[in-house]
């Protein structure tokens, strides 16, 4: 019997389906919402949200004081949100971050740091600022 799925292909449902990932990119974008909302309250001035470099994406360049936040949102259904934020993506995120001041130099001279701001559902979002160094 033929389920009318190729070898190799998921199933509907499934991560990689469309309808799931349109929903995956809205929960994102809540998230990242809810994300700039707390560091606006925290004082925080965004600078951009969804800045693209050639190393990939970051969600909230945001500035307090003297220094540069590199934010990282993580939306999680569950409390796993701390743990999806591993080596390889923290050496992508310093790489994006040094090609955003070699486009704005403006903001060369703070202070630079990695913050994740972690997003579960009916829970306010945590903000664990200067999360790690390079």
């Amino acid at each position: 019997m033929n389920s009318g799925l190729r070898p190799g292909k998921r199933g509907p449902g499934r991560k990689g389906d469309a309808a799931t990932g349109r929903a995956a990119y809205r929960l994102g974008l809540r998230a990242e919402t809810l994300a700039a909302l707390l560091l606006r309250l925290k004082g925080y001035r965004i600078i951009a949200r969804r800045m693209k470099t050639p190393a990939g994406e970051i969600d909230i360049v945001a500035r307090r004081g003297r220094s540069l936040a590199i934010v990282e949102v993580k939306a999680r259904g569950g409390g796993e949100a701390a743990e999806a934020l591993g080596p390889r993506q923290q050496r992508r995120l310093e790489r994006a971050a040094a090609h955003f001041l070699g486009r704005f130099p403006q903001f060369a001279d703070l202070d630079l740091r990695f913050d994740v701001v972690l997003v579960v559902p009916r829970r306010w979002p945590r903000h664990l600022g200067d999360a790690w160094r390079p």
